[in-house]
């Protein structure tokens, strides 16, 4: 079912070919490409013409210092590796008020299965953080089969292991990012140390966007925290400056680690996680 839904809702986007710049430096249009001969734009060596070059392709400024024809050789799009991680807090278990409907973790792997299987079909190699890379149908079945049987944990919270960033990687972490803990920040920091650049996706629930309680209210987190309040009114105004300022601290901490912060509410669109990960993570 995870599968087919990911893939009825990656068919509906483009392959995705990722940046190869940083991707704080890509929202706005610009360059990308390796180093490597082949289709591309940016210029980068060149070889000596051979039978199958036409005379269209043949740099005759160049060739005009010596005896010999030379080919101007073009960058090509090589693959990148990307690396996804979801977040599998208890926390992310949570359903609404009335524990019916879709969980913040069933979106958030929805997610990250449709993105991971648009960029496999953009030709680049994709893993979950901290594992093996791959490219194609068998790294697309291996990735649907660890969402589909990924469960929650134990404890509310969940952040991704430090040890597990690779340099030159593009990582897409997507949680709710709701509770602030130094090992995010290192692995942020880990990150930004080795040239790891990607985004950060906070997926939230419409309760937790617009807090719609009143009057006595038991608030009780999925790991069995518990909170009572005869005014649940009056905490509205604070739970909700709180969150901006979560907001803004998020975004604050990605942009100094090279990263992007996005946020998406469950009563919106899959389809608009996806767009707008692929308009921050597409090569241009």
């Amino acid at each position: 079912m995870l599968r087919a839904r990911a893939e009825t809702a990656s068919a509906a986007l483009p392959p995705l070919v990722l940046a190869r710049g940083p991707i704080s430096a890509v929202v706005a249009p610009g360059g990308h490409g390796l180093r490597r001969p082949g289709t591309g734009e940016d210029f980068w060596q060149y070889r000596p013409a051979h039978g199958g070059d036409t005379a269209a392709t043949i740099d005759w400024r160049r060739s005009a210092r010596g005896d010999s024809q030379f080919v101007r050789d073009r960058e090509r799009q090589t693959a990148r590796t990307a690396a996804i991680w979801v977040g599998r807090g208890a926390g992310m278990g949570y359903r609404g008020q009335t524990g019916k409907g879709e969980s913040k973790f069933e979106r958030a792997r929805l997610v990250a299965l449709s993105l991971a299987l648009s960029m496999i079909r953009g030709g680049e190699r994709v893993a979950l953080l901290g594992e093996a890379a791959g490219a194609g149908a068998r790294q697309a079945e291996k990735i649907s089969f660890a969402f589909g049987t990924a469960g929650l944990l134990s404890a509310d919270s969940d952040y991704p292991d430090p040890s597990a960033a690779r340099p030159g990687q593009i990582v897409v972490l997507i949680d709710d990012f709701l509770r602030s803990d130094t090992r995010l920040d290192a692995f942020l920091q880990r990150a930004a140390d080795i040239g790891t650049t990607g985004v950060l996706l906070q997926v939230m629930h419409p309760d937790e966007e617009g807090f719609p309680f009143s009057g006595a209210v038991r608030f009780e987190t999925v790991g069995g925290n518990r909170h009572e309040t005869r005014d649940a009114d009056g905490l509205r105004r604070a739970y909700l400056a709180r969150l901006a300022m979560r907001r803004e601290a998020l975004s604050e901490i990605a942009a100094r680690s090279g990263m992007v912060f996005g946020t998406h509410d469950l009563d919106q669109p899959l389809s608009e996680a996806l767009i707008w990960l692929h308009g921050v993570l597409a090569a241009r």
